[in-house]
């Protein structure tokens, strides 16, 4: 150190005081060392133990998962519409943007074990006065370029660099997780606008059905069959009643219709019309799905590299507390005259090595450690959860489809026995061998309530074995790489 005066007043340093200063900072920098790697390991990956096959799926062969879930249903129009959600839909749109940020931020963050240089340029212009005397002018230029290098001694920037690649394979997993929930739901809105339509020509045929049994009694009425007039109040309330259902499934049909609009990225008009038929499901699930599919689950997926980007940056929090070494160099010119600038009489050049040591920061190191491994533990404790959700969400599946299936054989017989208990409740009216019209409007509500139940069914069968693709991560072949 230099000092201003010739004569210090400060008191003379003992002899060795330098010496003993060096082991001073040696120790400290040792105490932190220990200080830095006394703190438990991160956790980077968590083992859940699946079961061998899904509890609610059949013994068997176990079958493997093939690309293109959307052929298990066997409708082109399906596929189609699918399509055009994932050519069109604003929502995976800026879900592949983000996947963009995440990749150009993890190219960012490469730049820390690099070296760094920049250059830097100055002029300047002084006028000094002097009294009586001419003003003197001067002139000053510089040019300077300068670099910098932090070794990694202990692999804390290659923490940092494997958390950011960690963190770009999240948005990966995210988007393809974006674009699975996008077709899983534009193949459900494509049902359900199916389901709507039918509901809705069920809901006319079953008006036109009360107008013709209105028709009858009227007839009967007037031609003194013995028919009152409660007979005919009774069909017209029956009738009136149909008209507001085929207004109310308007409605309902006119809504799908928008979900449907919206999710392809079309204007929301209730414009879309959706085929005539329901999907087919070609095949029951295979027997004996093996768990493990479920890890290429794009939501398990993205937690795992969450699990993992955590883990290396509590590594990296833990090793900020260890010494630091870097390498710096400069090379410029500071001259008078501009004609110098580049002139190599004028340039002067140092290099050095930098080395730096974090004695006391108010415990601010030391708290980041731990925070970053409470926040790996945090996402330990978040994967596991994840991972039982996703296998509730397959066993639940697996069961409504097996159960789904059965209540559909038997709804089947009811609109079977429905419908003709309907047409002999009306014969007999019309023939005068049965007079009471109570029987024939119940047994008109029994086979409409069988046949709309059949349609919502079938509807909610299909949308149960999109929630399976969904939970499974895609369809019954492709294993998960």
């Amino acid at each position: 150190m230099q000092w201003n005066s010739g004569t210090s007043t400060r008191p003379p340093i003992p002899a060795g005081s330098g010496a003993r200063l060096a082991v001073g900072l040696a120790a400290a920098a040792l105490a932190s060392c220990d200080q830095g790697l006394r703190f438990d390991s991160p956790r980077e990956r968590l083992e859940v133990t699946a079961p061998a096959s899904w509890e609610s799926s059949a013994s068997g062969s176990d079958g493997k998962i093939s690309g293109g879930w959307l052929g298990e249903f066997g409708d082109p129009a399906l596929t189609r519409a699918v399509n055009e959600a994932l050519a069109h839909n604003s929502d995976l749109k800026s879900a592949a943007a983000r996947m963009r940020q995440a990749k150009e931020s993890s190219i960012a963050g490469k730049s820390r074990t690099r070296p760094r240089a920049g250059v830097d340029g100055s002029a300047g212009f002084g006028v000094s006065e002097n009294g009586d005397l001419p003003a003197s002018e001067t002139e000053r230029y510089g040019l300077s370029l300068a670099a910098s290098w932090e070794i990694d001694l202990w692999g804390r920037l290659r923490d940092l660099n494997a958390a950011d690649d960690a963190d770009y394979a999240a948005a990966r997993s995210a988007y393809r997780g974006a674009r699975l929930s996008l077709a899983a739901n534009a193949a459900k809105a494509w049902c359900n606008l199916i389901a709507a339509e039918q509901l809705l020509v069920l809901a006319r045929s079953t008006l036109e059905s009360n107008e013709r049994v209105l028709r009858a009694v009227e007839r009967l009425f007037k031609g003194g069959a013995g028919q009152g007039a409660l007979d005919v109040q009774l069909g017209r309330t029956n009738v009136s009643s149909a008209q507001r259902a085929v207004k109310a499934t308007e409605l309902l049909r006119d809504e799908a219709a928008r979900g449907f609009e919206v999710l392809v990225g079309r204007y929301p008009a209730a414009e879309a019309r959706a085929t005539r038929d329901l999907p087919a499901l070609k095949r029951s699930v295979p027997a004996g799905l093996p768990a493990e599919l479920i890890e290429r689950r794009p939501d398990l997926a993205a937690a795992r590299a969450d699990l993992f980007a955590s883990a290396r940056r509590a590594d990296a929090a833990r090793k900020a507390l260890l010494p630091r070494l870097a390498l710096t160099g400069s090379s410029g010119t500071a001259v008078p005259d501009f004609s110098n600038l580049l002139d190599p009489a004028w340039l002067s050049s140092s290099i050095a090595a930098g080395f730096s040591q974090a004695l006391y920061e108010g415990g601010a190191l030391s708290a980041d450690a731990r925070a970053a491994l409470a926040a790996n533990e945090a996402e330990l404790h978040r994967y596991a959860q994840l991972s039982l959700e996703a296998f509730r969400e397959v066993e639940s599946a697996l069961a409504a489809d097996a159960s789904l299936a059965e209540q559909e054989g038997f709804l089947i017989q009811e609109v079977e026995q429905a419908a003709l208990a309907e047409k002999q409740a009306a014969r007999d009216y019309s023939d005068g061998v049965n007079d009471d019209i109570l029987r024939v409007l119940e047994s008109q509500s029994r086979a409409t309530n069988a046949r709309s139940g059949l349609i919502r069914l079938r509807n909610e069968r299909l949308q149960n074995r999109i929630d399976l693709h969904l939970a499974l991560g895609g369809d019954f072949k492709t294993p998960a790489r």
